[in-house]
């Protein structure tokens, strides 16, 4: 029995169904764990036993960022699969000092910051994650099984899902996590209930990885490498991040149409085009592992369950099914991991899943949601092209992150406390206060009064 408070775990009787077999769907199943008698999982993919790419993850040949937060969060919900990965090959950075960072004409400072980010493919995470949760006696992992729709009482609550072999899995709870093409809208319209409210902001990305083996003597630093023209007149970028078995994902791409080629010699030109040179001499020292992979990404999508007054006892949304984030800024699976944390903390509060749990999860996780989707609908506004809802105050906005950027070339003060942010270890208001304020302004006048005539710089050899 819980607490008042419900800081306490309660067992609830009964079956949950997940639908879909990604970080938001494994993540949700360990809480749920604890929580049901029984959880099965259901993926229409297969899911390979080891670290493999699959077709459900479409940017598994892509880089993926586990923020700092994610990777505790993970720790605390699989304890030991942080050194599990590390064994495996895994590689810790410092994402001040070791990462190389080009923005607006300059390196930001590289400094110890004690932030660090766990650097690893998603399928050697997800395959991790995986076996963790079919050692668990009450968790089932079923490949190959597609969901139709779902099962329940009209206008009342969701009883299961049916799915396309013409079978049905009855659930207590069932959690939708099958990502961004989730039919859940035309599956609880089914049942007598309305669609989420829309928020969608167009950014027409494109981008293009390699998988490199590269030699880490032609670099600055053994951490990851960022490169980005000065929006609004500029829309490319670059990025590589380092991986097991002394890899790399090289990443080329841009903003509204805007694409690196795919054959090795425009995708090299591409690179030697960013206006730093850091990616363009680890590609041309490295040897090639894979065939170029393509992903596109034309809309960020959130649907604001939380917004709706009749929502289904038994049903709630994570992950990219509540919000499909811009990948470039690497929220999607720590703010999915947070919000399966929030999952078991409403279960405990209200020991059953009925309406009032998703009203309160949905309140819930919104706050979690609206920090990240804030973040980078304010970065993806620097460009004229993009469309949607645009965040109150942009002018100063964009004023003011034009000087943190250039605040960060001098200062590691500064540079900690915006990594900070962009990690969710702190809100966005520590960039406000006038202390803050006032040091941003300062260095940013220092950094433009040492700025060097050429706006094209190689590494710095050396942390500053």
């Amino acid at each position: 029995m819980r607490d008042e408070s419900g800081a306490g775990r309660t067992a609830v009787t009964g079956d949950a169904v997940v639908i879909g077999a990604g970080m938001a769907g494994l993540t949700a199943a360990r809480v749920l764990a604890d929580r049901f008698a029984r959880v099965t999982v259901v993926d229409r993919d297969s899911l390979p036993a080891e670290a493999e790419s699959r077709r459900g993850v479409p940017q598994g040949a892509h880089p993926h960022a586990l923020l700092a937060v994610g990777r505790t969060v993970l720790e605390e919900l699989f304890p030991g699969l942080t050194d599990e990965l590390v064994e495996l090959g895994a590689r810790w950075i410092d994402v001040v000092r070791d990462a190389i960072v080009w923005q607006l004409d300059g390196h930001r400072v590289r400094a110890d910051s004690g932030i660090e980010m766990l650097c690893m493919s998603r399928p050697l995470l997800e395959s991790c994650v995986r076996r963790r949760l079919r050692a668990l006696p009450n968790v089932e992992l079923r490949s190959n099984t597609a969901v139709a729709g779902l099962t329940g009482h009209r206008g009342r609550r969701v009883s299961g899902v049916e799915l396309a072999d013409g079978g049905e899995l009855p659930a207590d709870l069932v959690v939708d996590a099958s990502g961004r093409g989730s039919r859940s809208d035309s599956w609880l319209r089914d049942l007598g209930f309305p669609a989420a409210p829309e928020s969608v902001i167009t950014v027409r990305m494109h981008y293009t990885t390699r998988l490199v083996r590269g030699r880490l003597d032609r670099l600055g630093g053994p951490g990851m490498l960022v490169a980005a023209e000065s929006p609004p007149g500029h829309r490319r970028y670059g990025a590589a991040f380092p991986l097991e078995g002394d890899r790399w994902f090289v990443t080329l791409g841009g903003y509204h149409g805007d694409r690196a080629p795919t054959d090795p010699e425009g995708f090299q030109r591409f690179a030697d085009e960013l206006p730093e040179s850091s990616i363009a001499e680890l590609l041309r020292g490295a040897e090639s592992l894979s065939d170029p992979a393509t992903y596109s990404f034309p809309t960020s999508r959130r649907r604001h369950f939380e917004r709706l007054r009749l929502v289904p006892a038994g049903y709630v949304a994570v992950g990219d099914a509540v919000c499909s984030f811009n990948p470039v800024y690497g929220h999607g699976m720590t703010v999915a991991a947070l919000e399966a944390v929030t999952l078991g903390k409403c279960l405990d509060r209200h020991g059953s899943a009925d309406a009032s749990l998703a009203r309160d999860f949905y309140r819930r996780s919104a706050g979690l949601i609206a920090v990240a989707w804030d973040m980078a609908a304010s970065a993806d506004f620097t460009y004229p092209d993009t469309t949607g809802p645009r965040p109150r105050g942009l002018a100063v906005t964009h004023w003011y992150q034009r000087r943190i950027v250039r605040a960060t070339h001098v200062s590691a003060e500064v540079t900690g406390a915006i990594v900070r942010v962009q990690h969710l270890i702190e809100p966005a208001t520590i960039l406000l206060r006038p202390a803050m304020v006032a040091k941003v302004l300062r260095a940013a006048r220092q950094a433009r009064r040492a700025q060097p005539a050429t706006t094209r710089r190689t590494a710095p050899d050396r942390s500053r």
